[in-house]
């Protein structure tokens, strides 16, 4: 495993070198928007995962605007939605202190929220409210952390409240990680109380493994708790394999 470890440290290492060399030389043949962003980070992650040799299988049409909710279950999710579309990211303020993701994720433009300030949360919800103005979509996990994949936390709903009281369409993704040695999905996920660093390199010497992204229809909801509640059990049914119909 350390071996595997070294070599895709090694590989993430170069690639990151690379993608952040591309970004300076774009900020100096043009404006750095927030759209430049988005897209830089989209094509580094395309970069990164096939650099890595991470597969990703995508189910469904990402949307091209509006807000994206989905299942969270690793540091590794704001990698692989940003190689899957260009799209801001809204993630808890820690994440911008973390080696690598947290580099990809403030040079993508990503939205960081203090959980614990009404103060943040509020300024968080006027920047969505702004972003959904634009082309990109906005992704937010609403369960508010990581888990290990077994069930669903139940959904926040403030952040629901820009697109709901703009009519702006909502859309689901659910992700799921494929263990390339058949062992549990949890094997992946990085939740409770497990450090950050020894998990990275833990996934950095697992076998070959893929991941597996499912979209939704966009949708228009009145509320924000009920945009919340269906959502949740469309994002249930597809972590389940089911079809979930909207009448």
């Amino acid at each position: 495993m350390s071996l595997r470890a070294s070599r895709r440290a090694v590989a993430l290492g170069l690639a990151l070198i690379y993608c952040f060399s591309r970004s300076a030389i774009s900020r100096l043949t043009g404006p750095d928007t927030l759209e430049r962003r988005a897209q830089w980070l989209h094509e580094s992650g395309v970069f990164v995962m096939r650099f890595m040799g991470i597969g990703l299988k995508v189910n469904g049409n990402p949307p091209k605007h509006g807000l994206l909710v989905a299942n969270h279950l690793s540091y590794l999710d704001v990698l692989i939605f940003g190689t899957a579309l260009p799209c801001y990211l809204v993630s808890k303020a820690a994440i911008s202190r973390w080696p690598f993701f947290g580099a990809l994720a403030r040079a993508g433009g990503t939205l960081f929220v203090d959980r614990s300030s009404r103060v943040s949360a509020e300024e968080v919800q006027a920047q969505i409210a702004d972003r959904l103005k634009g082309p990109i979509p906005v992704l937010f996990f609403p369960e508010g952390t990581s888990t290990d994949g077994a069930q669903l936390l139940r959904f926040h709903s403030r952040f629901y409240s820009p697109a709901v009281e703009a009519r702006i369409p909502i859309t689901t993704a659910a992700i799921r990680y494929i263990p390339g040695d058949n062992s549990p999905e949890s094997e992946l996920c990085w939740y409770g109380d497990a450090a950050f660093l020894p998990h990275v390199w833990k996934t950095l010497g697992a076998p070959d493994f893929s991941c597996e992204l499912t979209f939704g229809e966009p949708r228009i909801y009145t509320d924000r708790r009920t945009a919340a509640d269906e959502t949740y059990i469309e994002i249930e049914a597809m972590r389940a394999g089911g079809v979930l119909t909207h009448q």
